[in-house]
């Protein structure tokens, strides 16, 4: 049997969108404007942003020239580098990951789903502001309504991965993405003339590091992780799909810009509104789906912009999901020599039966995500840092991290990071998350 082709990306373009799509996701329009509420606002967001420098995009470069250097998924890329000894379990921890959060994640964008046709269809309006809360209550606990949606989901991710990396990934991210991008100026655009836009420009942009505690820190640190899909083994998959001249440097960079532009425009237009009627920016994770529904109707043409925000945090969902298919496809691909279509909705039916119970058993979807948040993920970055900052030599890592990249200064600055910085910072996440550390 002739093995399955793999595919590469067309240029430079496709890459960088289909990564940056990668990392942006639910964690940047849901979990970071939560975050910045619970945790002082700007002195937050100005943490994450260090954190984004020195940790998030030393940690891009090393899982991306990881895959490129060895064009094979998490698993193979492991062996081909270090053959008999026991880092290819970190290519499997990173396969295991993508399978487990995709399972949870897409019941979680079945909402976002919900959201968007019954925003667009005229249903939320008929929700007056005191029944939001009890809607999203009914709506997580029907266990066969999420069960459908998330199909749903799962049926659009798998299409998109199936049709391949250039037809399928790629040219659907060079579609979503700018899409994503118009679908929140629109939406900018109204909540900076609301009458609360000073109040949440203020909230956002201005320091206040008197409000923010040592639990914000780490916050920000976890934050700036989790929000570029690191540890996963996305960035390793989508790499090996990167021509060995292409730079990997510039691409680090925009995708990581990318990712933080959109958390923060996400904020911009979150905050002004939740000032504008009143609600409390410290909502928690029902800032999207309880607090922000009651501001949109509330206001003229809320539907329409119901519609709009809902759809956004839709696509945005989309793009992370087909990245973290797209580690366990590429594996399949790699390793069972199986057609691309196959494997994709081989593996995109497992993944949907694995999320069943996140679904449909209370509690279970906050179990998985635990699971995934607090140790696959941090795990996987540490060692990941770990890999490439010391088990590889500093010949290996020079000539993988070089392509277009021949600056010698830029590559002692990131070998320092990796080997000092960024295991540092994940590590401190991992000593949390063992309560070690308050």
């Amino acid at each position: 049997m002739a093995t399955p082709s793999r595919g590469s990306w067309t240029g430079h373009l496709g890459f960088v969108l289909a990564a940056a799509g990668s990392a942006i996701g639910l964690g940047n329009i849901w979990m970071f404007p939560y975050r910045t509420g619970t945790n002082g606002g700007a002195a937050f967001v100005l943490l994450y942003l260090i954190a984004v420098i020195a940790i998030g995009i030393p940690l891009i470069l090393a899982e991306v020239l990881i895959g490129r250097s060895t064009k094979k998924n998490p698993v193979g890329a492991f062996r081909t580098l270090r053959q008999g000894t026991a880092w290819p379990a970190l290519g499997w921890l990173g396969v295991v990951a993508g399978f487990v959060i995709l399972s949870y994640y897409g019941v979680v964008a079945g909402w976002a789903l919900e959201y968007t046709w019954r925003s667009a269809l005229g249903g939320l309006g008929a929700i007056d502001e005191e029944g939001v809360a009890e809607f999203f209550a009914r709506l997580t606990s029907d266990g066969p309504r999420q069960v459908a949606e998330q199909a749903a989901f799962m049926a659009i991710t798998a299409a998109i991965v199936a049709r391949g990396v250039e037809a399928g990934i790629e040219r659907a991210s060079k579609v979503l993405m700018p899409l994503l991008f118009a679908l929140l100026l629109v939406l900018l655009g109204y909540s900076l003339t609301s009458e609360g836009a000073s109040q949440g420009l203020d909230f956002l942009l201005k320091p206040r590091f008197d409000e923010l505690t040592w639990s914000g820190v780490l916050a920000a640190l976890g934050q700036a992780f989790f929000s570029l899909s690191l540890g996963m083994g996305a960035m390793i998959t989508y790499g090996s799909y990167l021509a060995d001249d292409e730079s990997i440097v510039k691409p680090a960079f925009l995708i990581a810009s990318l990712d933080t532009l959109l958390a923060i425009l996400a904020g911009l237009v979150i905050f002004p509104l939740v000032f504008t009627y009143g609600l409390e920016p410290g909502a928690g994770p029902g800032l999207i789906f309880i607090t922000l529904p009651k501001a949109f109707l509330q206001m003229p043409g809320g539907g329409f912009l119901a519609t709009i925000f809902f759809a956004l945090v839709l696509f945005a969902a989309v793009t992370s999901s087909i990245s973290l298919l797209e580690v366990v496809v590429s594996f399949v691909i790699d390793e069972m020599n199986v057609r691309r279509d196959v494997a994709s909705w081989g593996v995109a039916l497992l993944i949907f039966a694995l999320g069943v119970p996140s679904a449909v058993v209370p509690g279970f979807l906050d179990l998985v995500d635990g699971l995934a948040s607090n140790w696959l993920l941090p795990v996987g970055g540490f060692l990941i840092a770990v890999f490439a900052g010391w088990a590889m030599t500093a010949d290996e890592a020079r000539a993988a991290y070089r392509g277009r990249s021949n600056s010698e200064l830029g590559f002692g600055a990131w070998r320092l990071c990796v080997r000092y910085l960024a295991p540092t910072a994940v590590g401190v996440i991992l000593l949390q998350n063992l309560g070690l550390i308050g």
